[in-house]
């Protein structure tokens, strides 16, 4: 048996901006985009992808699932991405070398520390 991962699905209360804001602050590009669907991938045959779907509910508690990034330059991209609408958020983290995000619909995310070689 073979599987292979396509996509991670993001519940959305407007998957066309969340997923536009996401394609941006990434430089990913759109592969598919109704008012209900809005599918983001590295490169247009590349998975996996990021696939934001219309539910009609507001996020209400932390994120089951959050992704972890790892910049170059940790304090350049959390600047960048706090200029592109990104808040920083606590989410009981404490004093860590990860600095945890939100994207416009309050979904956290980390931007990690820069790996040591």
């Amino acid at each position: 048996m073979t599987l292979e991962w396509e996509q991670v699905i993001v519940h959305s209360e407007d998957p066309v901006a969340l997923g536009q804001w996401w394609a941006e602050a990434l430089g990913w590009v759109v592969v598919y985009s109704s008012d209900d669907e809005f599918e983001i991938r590295p490169e247009p045959d590349r998975l996996p992808g990021l696939d934001f779907v219309r539910i009609a509910e507001s996020k209400k508690a932390k994120s089951r699932l959050h992704l972890d990034f790892r910049p170059d330059d940790q304090d350049a991209e959390v600047a960048r991405l706090v200029a592109h609408g990104a808040q920083r958020v606590d989410i009981g983290q404490g004093e860590q070398s990860w600095i945890v995000l939100a994207d416009p619909e309050g979904n956290e995310f980390c931007v990690l520390a820069q790996r040591r070689q």
